[in-house]
């Protein structure tokens, strides 16, 4: 039972070939029908024909699989071509002695005998027969050299995608220590002035591990995904600075299921914290907004911090990581810029292009 599908499978793909020769058997018999004198039934010029046409088809089999075996591409060409020229005269014997015997029966032993039908096709059909060989031969070539550029372009894909993907696994590797240590510093830093809030960092520090490890293959995130791990980011820095830190997120709820490039936001928080913020004695705001553009999500982080004029600062490793990570994975679909903000403060702004999380399906 389980060999019948693969045989009803190779029947079918064996139909499209039948057909093709069924259709050349067509066209030389109404070729011969019309030109033939004595004139002959239509039955007489189909029967013939197609009993030509399907001889080659089974014979066709030869050179296909030599096609594969012996390409006319190799270095040895001329050893290649001796072997198809040997391969050619046998293929036409071979079409001239089950011609014979078809034809012997075609004419239920009214006609010659098979010795007398076999010398008439073998001078009749000697050299269309190599030219047919060479035909099937040439095509047979053709597409296994289209087959095997296809694997070449596929595999090409293959090898693209496994390099694009190891370098973002390599900037993510990155991101995670970089995240880390700064986190650990700003933690030391706090332990001996207040205990209990150093205690309450590393819970939390804790639990974004936990996230972090556990999306460690996941290159996109839905933003809610991502804002709730920013929101326990947070929490550590609203422990950190106490009432000098003001967050404001403005996230739409239209957005919320769009994909973004996984923890993409801390560290263009974590930098207008450290240069919006840290510098300073007196309060400041941190806003992260997004929203849809057309076609693109537009997120920002905006500080009141100082700002800084084009070109005088210098991009440390969380804004490199994040630049490269969002090259690697939209190519030229997207745009990072960063800048003063209208209004002073600082500004990081990504555009990426909408693409929603996929629905799963509920279990029944």
């Amino acid at each position: 039972m389980s060999q019948t599908p693969t045989i009803a499978a190779r029947l079918i793909r064996l139909l499209p070939i039948f057909g093709f020769w069924t259709l050349i058997g067509l066209v030389f018999a109404g070729q011969e029908f019309i030109s033939r004198s004595p004139a002959i039934t239509w039955q007489q010029a189909l029967s013939s024909s197609l009993a030509n046409w399907y001889v080659f088809a089974l014979l066709s089999i030869l050179p296909v699989r030599l096609a594969r075996r012996f390409g006319l591409d190799g270095q040895d060409w001329s050893r290649r071509f001796a072997i198809h020229f040997m391969t050619s005269a046998v293929f036409s014997i071979l079409y001239v002695a089950l011609r014979s015997v078809i034809a012997v029966w075609q004419t239920q032993g009214a006609g010659a005998s098979y010795p007398e039908t076999f010398q008439q096709l073998l001078v009749r059909t000697w050299h269309f027969n190599l030219l047919i060989y060479w035909v099937i031969l040439s095509v047979a070539h053709a597409l296994e050299y289209y087959r095997r550029f296809q694997e070449r372009v596929t595999r090409t894909a293959e090898l693209e995608k496994r390099l694009v993907e190891a370098r973002l696994q390599a900037l993510q590797m990155q991101l995670n220590p970089h995240f880390l240590f700064n986190t650990l510093h700003a933690i030391s830093a706090l332990m001996h002035q207040d205990v209990e809030a150093a205690d309450r960092m590393i819970t939390r520090l804790s639990e974004l591990l936990r996230h972090a490890l556990e999306s460690t293959d996941q290159q996109e995130a839905p933003l809610r995904e991502e804002i709730d791990f920013l929101k326990r980011y947070l929490e550590i820095e609203e422990t950190r600075f106490g009432d000098r830190l003001k967050i404001e997120l403005n996230i739409p709820p239209d957005t919320e299921d769009l994909l973004v490039p996984n923890l993409a936001l801390q560290p263009l928080v974590e930098n207008a914290i450290q240069h919006g913020i840290e510098p300073h004695a007196r309060p400041g705001r941190v806003t992260i907004s997004a929203r849809r553009d057309g076609a693109n999500l537009l997120l920002e982080v905006r500080d009141t911090g100082n700002g800084a004029p084009a070109g005088s600062w210098r991009e440390g490793v969380g804004l490199t990581n994040t630049r490269s990570r969002l090259r690697q994975l939209y190519g030229d679909r997207q745009t990072f810029e960063l800048g003063s903000a209208p209004g002073g403060g600082f500004l990081a702004s990504i555009r990426l292009p909408c693409r929603n999380v996929a629905v799963q399906p509920k279990a029944g």
